[in-house]
Parts: structure tokens; sequence; C-alpha cells
């Protein structure tokens, strides 16, 4: 951190003299010095990170699992013969919600009961709402038909690998005893489709894993996605359940991070999901996960005063707002600057980001990749979507970003589906 701050004190100066002194420590703050700190602290952490816990109950407990699904016919079934084909040991109980569906998902979930003859303790239950309420009421419809204390949520579009559910357990086990929460990890399934897709493959295997592995490491994961995620269902009961916003699930994290539980990953319990396939939709889910985080500071503000090193990270989350509006308005005009030769906020000081850019994507890559050759997994992985992740994608997603700000800010009519 020193050595950036002493390497960037020409261009601090020349920006100065350009512009004004608090514009350009501003600036430079939000462009170079905090993404660079946070870069080398999440580096310092994945090398430096303890073996992952998991420990086999004595007696594998039963689990419901939820699926609010709306417009979802030709993805359900897939993912409810994943569900049958599980190698978990304890019940299963799976319950499909149809949030007022204007398809036929009510009928197909139905029609897949047949499934359940393949073992004596899977249960399937379809359940369906009068009209569209929203992912969170549905959620909230199947908890209260939930028999088991330990709940899984998965999106309709997903399917798991057969011991994934093994893996969310053991890692509760082994995890300490005030723990809510246990984010999966979440793969793309379909990253041949579009370029978009080959993008977000990367995006899930590098960047979003990596995150949650580290949070994870001080029992401060940020979000137990909803797509795929093991909760405590009185722990549940207790944050009253998902709250009705655009980000349910981060919020419902930060709810059990505000009351003093734990939140923890595992690495190892694999789930494939279906990405956006055009670049509108893609930007729509990101806009709904900025506003999330919004959400979630707005309601859970006293999580940046609890005294414990995850805060840290509740005050990252803070300051990328402030990160992805100095990339936006500053540091990709500059950029276009730079291609005219004129090298006022980026220049050929910039190129010395990409030594540790390069590191840390192989880092990365080793310890994931080294994960799925234990599991037994392959994934055929995109070139071309890596060169789209490491040089295009920032570009696009971090403005996009931008927009879920501010449509949170204005009170933009919120929606799932």
């Amino acid at each position: 951190m020193l050595f950036s701050l002493w390497l960037s004190l020409p261009w601090l100066a020349d920006l100065s003299e350009l512009t004004h002194p608090t514009l350009a420590i501003t600036v430079l703050t939000f462009i170079a010095y905090i993404p660079g700190f946070m870069n080398a602290f999440l580096l310092a952490s994945l090398v430096l990170r303890p073996s992952s816990l998991r420990a086999d109950p004595p007696v594998w407990p039963g689990i419901s699992i939820l699926i609010a699904a709306y417009q979802e016919e030709e993805m359900i079934s897939q993912t409810l013969r994943s569900l049958s084909e599980l190698d978990y040991q304890g019940p299963l109980e799976v319950i499909v919600i149809d949030d007022g569906s204007q398809d036929n998902t009510f009928a197909v979930a139905s029609s897949c009961q047949s499934l359940c003859e393949a073992r004596d303790d899977f249960s399937l239950i379809p359940l369906r709402l009068a009209k569209n309420s929203g992912k969170a009421a549905a959620l909230n419809f199947g908890l209260a038909k939930a028999f088991h204390d330990l709940v899984i949520t998965i999106d309709a579009d997903t399917r798991l690998e057969p011991g994934a559910i093994s893996a969310l357990v053991a890692h509760l086990y082994a995890a300490p005893p005030q723990t809510a929460a246990i984010a999966g990890t979440v793969l793309v399934d379909n990253p041949k489709a579009t370029l978009v897709t080959a993008a977000q493959q990367w995006d899930y295997f590098h960047g979003i894993a990596a995150v949650k592995r580290m949070q994870g490491m001080f029992n401060s994961t940020l979000v137990a996605q909803g797509a795929f995620s093991l909760y405590r269902k009185a722990a549940l009961i207790e944050a009253g359940g998902w709250p009705d916003t655009v980000g349910e699930d981060i919020v419902l994290t930060w709810s059990f991070l505000r009351r003093g539980y734990r939140v923890r990953h595992a690495e190892d319990a694999i789930a494939w999901t279906h990405a956006p396939e055009s670049f509108s939709a893609l930007a729509r889910q990101r806009k709904r996960w900025a506003r999330g985080m919004i959400e979630a500071l707005n309601l859970h503000k006293r999580l940046l005063i609890m005294p414990r090193l995850g805060t840290m990270f509740i005050y990252w989350n803070l300051l990328f707002i402030a990160i992805d509006l100095a990339f936006t308005f500053a540091f990709l005009p500059g950029i276009v600057l730079a291609f005219l030769g004129i090298f006022w906020l980026a220049g050929p000081i910039t190129l010395f980001v990409l030594p540790l850019a390069a590191l840390w994507n192989v880092i990365i890559y080793r310890i994931q990749t080294r994960m799925m050759k234990r599991e037994g997994i392959a994934m055929e992985k995109s070139a071309l979507g890596f060169v789209l992740f490491a040089f295009f994608y920032p570009v696009v997603m971090q403005p996009v970003s931008v927009w879920g700000y501010i449509s949170e800010f204005f009170g933009r009519t919120k929606q799932w589906g």
C-alpha cells in the first residue's frame, strides 16, 4: 500500500494542478488506493487460507428444500430431477412454490411426482400462490410449510451436483454453533450459450467464488444467496423470514450478522445456475444486486459499528458505491483520454496493476481447479470468456451498478420475474 502511494505521487501532483487537490485525492483513493488494498487483502487471504472444515454428522438430518418458481416451465423439471439424484443420506422434502405463474410451471412440477419413487425418503410438495406476490412472499409461504429444522433454497433453474447437500451439511456441522447459514458455490451451467454467459462463467468461477471464500474464513459471508444456501430454520424464523426487498437474500444475511450469527461458505457444495444470456437480462440482474446492497446498508446500519473483523467487509460494500462512481465518471473517461494521448486519469503507470491482477487470477484459478478435481467435477472453460471477463466485464458492470444505486435512491419500482 505504501509503495502504491509513493508510486502515485507524481500522478497525484499533476492531477491536483489540472483540477483541485481534493478532487485529485478523492479520485485516486477510489480508483487506485482502496481497490489495491482490497485486492492485496483478498490475495493474501487466499494464499494463507486455512483448510476448509467439514464434519459428517452421526445421523444425517432431514432437509426441507424451498424452490420459488415464476414462469419456469422449461427448467423446473431438470431442477427437480437433479434433486432426486442426490446422494444425500437423510430425508429430503422438496417444496415448489409457484408464485402465480401464467405458464405451466405448476403442472410441470406436479407431474414430477414420479421422481419420488426413486427413493423412500424423498417427497415433493407443489404449492401455488393465487397471484404473483414476489420471491420473498413465495419463500415465506414455503417456510411455513417446511417440516425439517434445516432449510435449503435453490432457484428453479438450478441443478445440484450429487454431493452438494452433503457438503453443505458437513460444513455446517464443522462450523461454530452460532452459524445460521452456509452459502453454497454457484457456477454457470450455460457458458456456451452466448458471449455474455461465457464471461459470467469466469465471474462466478473466479470473482464471486474468491470473495465468498475470503469472507467465509472470517465467518462473515455477506450473501447466503437464494440460488443455493442452507439455513437453520430457527434463525430464519427469528429474522422474520425473507424480507420483501429486491435483494432479499443479502438483506436476510445481514439480518443474521446483526443478530450475532455467523455465516460461512462451502466451496465444494456445487450448484449450476442458468445465467442470463443477453446483456439486458444480465444488466437487470446486476442492477437488482446493487439495489439489494443499498437496501441492506439502509436496514442494517448497526453492522457498521459491531466490533468484529467481518465489519470491515460491510465497509467494503459501502465503499463499492464510491468505487463504482469513480470508475464510471473518472476512470472510464480517463481511458478514453489516454487513447488520445492525454494521461490525466490513466496512463502508462496504470499498467502496474497488471502483475497483481495476473497473480490474483492464477492463484484463484489453481485453488478452484484443485477443488473441482477433488470433487471429480469437469468444467469446460471458455478462453474467450476469460478475455471478456478480465478486460471488458468491469467496464460494463460497474456503470450498471451505478444505475442500480440511482434506481434505489430514487425509489424506482421493485419487481421479481
